[in-house]
């Protein structure tokens, strides 16, 4: 593993348009694009984050696995990062991630892990019977591209403990410290989980008004956020033309599940984004939705911004 490690999380991004294709290992694991100066309170009480719009793929990790890297592609939320990238401008905190989900799922809980993987014993505090290793989706995911293994080989269970110290810990600590900064500045915080989704997935579901889904909104079954945020935000999108669904197929991953709280003033909602609205996915290319759906996101991120934050009981 590179001595490199990430820069604080005060460093701010560049242009995000402006991201390649495909990264090499270089620059930081994540991202922290602030809505105000360092040191000064957010004007918002929201915090949007981007784990899976990563696309770096570290040399030592592509020495070890047996799959063509587009096949590992296929998880990326793809443009996802740059569809919120004008939301610091709006007011609201971005932790983006960098490196590639197939490399470390930062929606996971840090030590979810598939004893399968790896050559020896993991440690007691390794998770490795939960529903996500057993799908094989765990922290370092096992496969891909329609559940074909990812690693030509066993990995030690240090070069996972690497992954997670260099980037999961890492990502977690600085939006945790986002949510501190907003709770201390408005009384609450507001994390919106930002995520897209296959056709084929999005296909699967009907929408109240009977149409396939293009957005999906996880709250956990209500227990991530005031039901009021989940209508505000469910009510803005359908006015924009979107169908949307709740909690299926997803109800909101580890991100959700652990920093939703509302009894200790922090709301989470994970929005899972339809990906034929606004790319390719065979050639990985945007279409003429992304401008469209870019807009759109602008327009709910005002509507979030000027949420009374008194009524989220």
């Amino acid at each position: 593993m590179s001595a490199w490690r990430p820069l604080p999380d005060d460093s701010r991004a560049g242009d995000a348009l402006s991201s390649p294709p495909l990264e090499t290992f270089a620059g930081p694991a994540f991202e922290v694009l602030r809505a105000a100066p360092v040191g000064a309170p957010p004007p918002t009480a929201l915090v949007f984050a981007s784990p899976h719009s990563g696309n770096v793929y570290p040399d030592e990790m592509v020495a070890a696995v047996r799959l063509p890297l587009e096949t590992l592609r296929a998880s990326e939320d793809a443009f996802i990062d740059q569809v919120i990238a004008r939301a610091p401008a709006l007011g609201a905190a971005v932790v983006r991630a960098r490196f590639a989900r197939a490399y470390v799922d930062l929606n996971r809980e840090p030590w979810e892990m598939d004893p399968a993987m790896f050559d020896g014993d993991l440690p007691d505090y390794a998770q490795g019977r939960t529903a996500r290793v057993a799908a094989g989706l765990g922290t370092i995911p096992r496969v891909a591209g329609e559940g074909r293994p990812i690693y030509g080989r066993k990995l030690a269970f240090e070069e996972a403990r690497a992954r997670v110290e260099l980037a999961h810990r890492p990502y977690h600590d600085a939006l945790d410290r986002q949510l501190a900064a907003a709770r201390a500045a408005h009384g609450a915080a507001i994390l919106i989980d930002w995520h897209s989704m296959p056709a084929v997935a999005a296909r699967g579901q009907r929408t109240k008004g009977g149409g396939s889904c293009d957005i999906v909104l996880g709250d956990r079954f209500g227990a991530a956020c005031s039901p009021k945020l989940t209508a505000l935000v469910e009510r803005e999108l359908e006015t924009l033309g979107y169908n949307v669904t709740r909690n299926a197929p997803y109800a909101g991953g580890y991100t959700t599940e652990h920093y939703g709280r509302p009894a200790r003033r922090t709301h989470a909602l994970q929005i899972e984004i339809n990906r034929a609205l606004y790319m390719d996915e065979v050639t990985r290319a945007p279409t003429e939705g992304l401008a469209k759906l870019t807009a759109h996101a602008e327009a709910l991120t005002r509507a979030l911004a000027g949420l009374d934050l008194a009524t989220l009981k």
